[in-house]
């Protein structure tokens, strides 16, 4: 626990440095981290005996990231996002020159990196330029968090007290509906806690954002669980000393941000 509380004391530190610090900070700090990521999660499905094309995916998520995110700074046209596509279709070529039974797995779990991993993080990078698509705002991506992070406390302290009926047994035993409800509370509260910050939404539409991030980020600690159950595989990695790896932490980031971004851009605009 000592271990645990450390990591997280200073990872939690440069998390919000990286928001505070301004858009470049911000943008670099989470091209990394979807790297890492993206890494972490070829590493953990090789484990399987699959061999997704590691390097063309690290390098196809990181200009993916990359031109998404360039679209804040430098303007450019969307169709030249269509770049992208010869580096990321060469996987299919370079399957090729394997000697694998089974290469359209291999290719299969090369692009569910990119959908699982590379996308959330760019639709989480572009809350940061959702009030003005060219100039950088931490509201969003700050308040993304600090709902997430309440969702998890709030979880584990209400289902440690009260959690009696289990929440999604098979993949996840120690989840419990009382605490999937607990850390939506905490999560909305914290919700009401920022409305009084950030006045520029109304309360309803930052509630609105805590359920969401309650409802997808539980389900992406649950989707996550599926996933390494389904390798016989406790944690993803050993990056974070006492919680795993990265996505063992950003877990609940990659189903919920990309909802959460469509609900309020959809609302906004």
């Amino acid at each position: 626990m000592k271990t645990r509380a450390i990591t997280a004391f200073f990872f939690t530190i440069v998390m919000l440095g990286s928001i505070f610090l301004g858009s470049y900070t911000f943008t670099a700090f989470y091209l990394i981290l979807s790297i890492l990521s993206l890494f972490e999660f070829y590493k953990l499905i090789k484990n399987s005996g699959i061999r997704p094309h590691r390097n063309i995916g690290l390098v196809a998520g990181g200009l993916i990231f990359l031109m998404a995110a360039g679209l804040h700074y430098l303007k450019y046209d969307v169709k030249y996002l269509l770049l992208c596509i010869p580096l990321i279709f060469s996987v299919f070529i370079s399957e090729l020159y394997k000697k694998n039974k089974i290469p359209f797995a291999n290719i299969s779990y090369t692009f569910v990196g990119f959908v699982y991993v590379t996308i959330p993080f760019c639709f989480f990078h572009a809350l940061g330029f959702l009030k003005d698509w060219n100039n950088y705002n931490f509201h969003f991506p700050l308040a993304f968090l600090l709902m997430l992070w309440a969702n998890d406390t709030g979880a584990y302290l209400f289902g440690v007290k009260y959690g009696k009926r289990k929440l999604f047994e098979r993949h996840s035993p120690k989840k419990s509906w009382e605490g999937f409800f607990g850390g939506m509370f905490t999560s909305v509260l914290v919700a009401i806690g920022l409305s009084y910050l950030f006045t520029e939404n109304k309360v309803i539409v930052w509630a609105g954002m805590a359920v969401l991030i309650a409802s997808f980020g539980t389900l992406g600690d649950l989707v996550e669980s599926m996933l390494k159950r389904s390798l016989d595989t406790k944690d993803s990695g050993g990056l974070l000393p006492g919680h795993g790896g990265l996505l063992d932490r950003f877990d609940g980031l990659l189903l919920a941000a990309p909802v959460v971004y469509a609900y309020l851009y959809l609302i906004l605009y």
